[in-house]
């Protein structure tokens, strides 16, 4: 019962980290006056619009993944480099809000309701998953390989010419396949073999940056609740 619990909070803890996230970026394009997102039907709350299949599953099973990418023009920013940084970082900066916003709701939950009951245990599990999805979505969106958010920040900050930027650009999506399949599989091996836990580079980076990023929300919320 528990893990039909946990997969269901999870698959619905996602409509709270990924739908949020394409539509900030959407919003924010077309505020900077890109109407490609509006013109594209991407600049909606409804989650089959954003909707990516393999995304969503790595998330729901390994806590970052994807949804379908928002289009843009940045041609038609009135302000081209503020324009694509305000666009890639919205993503982010709204998984971060959410996150804020959740963890005490999470605290409340764990103390009152605990895990003892399925009711319990389910909402107990969807709001953790809320807010460490959230916080792992947003780091995963900032490691600079394209065609993450972080290399649009990038981008927004370099001329075409730079050699970083040129290199990322190119091998960048290789590079992050390569990462999520080497944690997804020592994900897998580490129920058997321990040892592959240590060898997950990708989890050991984003539990990492999740603990430091993560840190001043339960702070600032463990001086009120």
């Amino acid at each position: 019962m528990n893990t039909l619990l946990f997969y269901c909070a999870s698959v619905l803890a996602m409509l709270f980290v990924l739908v949020p996230h394409e539509f900030a970026h959407a919003a924010v394009a077309v505020a900077n006056g890109d109407p490609t997102p509006k013109l594209n039907g991407r600049l909606s709350l409804n989650p089959l619009r954003h909707f990516d299949p393999l995304g969503f599953v790595m998330c729901a099973l390994v806590g970052f993944g994807w949804a379908r990418p928002v289009p843009i023009n940045p041609a038609n920013f009135k302000n081209y480099k503020a324009g694509l940084f305000t666009t890639a970082i919205a993503g982010v900066v709204t998984n971060y809000v959410i996150a804020f916003v959740f963890f005490p709701l999470y605290a409340l939950s764990a103390v009152n309701l605990g895990y003892s009951t399925p009711g319990g245990y389910f909402l107990t599990m969807f709001l953790d998953m809320v807010f460490s999805y959230n916080l792992s979505i947003a780091v995963f969106n900032l490691l600079p390989f394209f065609p993450l958010d972080g290399f649009r920040v990038i981008e927004s900050l370099t001329p075409p010419w730079n050699k970083a930027r040129q290199f990322l650009g190119k091998y960048g999506q290789i590079i992050l396949l390569v990462l999520i399949f080497e944690s997804f599989v020592c994900r897998v091996l580490g129920d058997f073999y321990p040892v592959f836990d240590s060898l997950d580079v990708l989890g050991y980076v984003m539990t990492f940056a999740v603990n430091i990023i993560g840190r001043p929300i339960s702070a600032f919320w463990g001086l009120i609740l």
